[in-house]
């Protein structure tokens, strides 16, 4: 979708697309009351708008699919997110669901205010963990930023509910960063040094994920999210279920997993 200028309060916003609502990004503080992007805002809007490009394909297969698809936004903060693809894409179709899930109660409250004033009536808000969410039938998931263990809870409940996509862009992967610490091996001069440590933990940790994605029987593509000048947390894991599971996958996780000495500890096989 092409980037249109237009005119906000007086000033010109050559970085919204056409059909933005331009009094949601007000209310979701975007966009100032006068119309103007900050560089912070200038910045969270291009992360944004990317992921919704990059995620649209999914989502025009699922209206295909189904008569009432549900998107599944986890972590969700001020769902930014869920806002952004409701607009984009579930509002002009009349149809399909955006679940919202964020364990701040000051957020969600937020959000459902904000939803409620824009008239967005198929978006929900669930206040709660990740992990302890339940959302029923889940088409799409996905997790911008989602800190730490947070990407790996969302992979689960990916899992728990059957969604067919999966977009993640992880952050803050430290969990795994920490074990390769106490790992001493043939491989340990990798990480030897915390620079190192907590580049190689990261990289580690995604590989592992895209993995145990594809051990459950999604088609998995790792790619650049945007930009380095918008974000350093710049690479997102999209994933399509087209069967129940892989078997060499799993063996190739669990190998690795084994050679190295460290990995996510809630990406585990029964």
């Amino acid at each position: 979708m092409a980037d249109t200028k237009k005119k906000t309060g007086g000033e010109s916003v050559a970085d919204l697309w056409a059909g933005q609502s331009i009094p949601l990004l007000k209310a979701l503080h975007i966009l100032t009351q006068n119309g103007g992007l900050n560089a912070d805002s200038r910045r969270k809007l291009k992360q944004v708008q990317h992921l919704a490009q990059l995620i649209k394909p999914a989502i025009d297969e699922a209206l295909k699919e189904k008569p009432d698809p549900v998107l599944a936004d986890l972590g969700a903060g001020k769902s930014y997110l869920g806002f952004i693809l409701y607009d984009l894409y579930f509002a002009p179709a009349g149809r399909g669901r955006v679940v919202n899930v964020e364990a701040r109660p000051a957020l969600v409250e937020t959000a459902r205010r904000i939803a409620a004033d824009s008239g967005f009536a198929r978006m929900d808000f669930v206040e709660g963990s990740i992990a302890e969410a339940a959302a029923g039938p889940v088409d799409i998931v996905t997790a911008l930023h989602a800190c730490d263990t947070a990407t790996d809870e969302a992979i689960l409940f990916a899992l728990r509910h059957e969604a067919k996509w999966v977009a993640l862009v992880p952050c803050c992967q430290a969990e795994v960063a920490r074990a390769l610490d106490d790992v001493k091996g043939p491989l340990d001069q990798l990480w030897r040094h915390g620079l190192h440590r907590r580049e190689f933990g990261a990289h580690l940790t995604n590989v592992l994920r895209g993995l145990y994605l594809e051990a459950h029987g999604y088609r998995v593509r790792v790619t650049e999210f945007t930009g380095f000048e918008h974000t350093q947390k710049n690479e997102l894991i999209f994933a399509e279920r087209h069967q129940r599971s892989n078997p060499r996958a799993k063996a190739a996780f669990e190998k690795l997993a084994a050679d190295v000495g460290a990995q996510p500890g809630l990406l585990t096989f029964g």
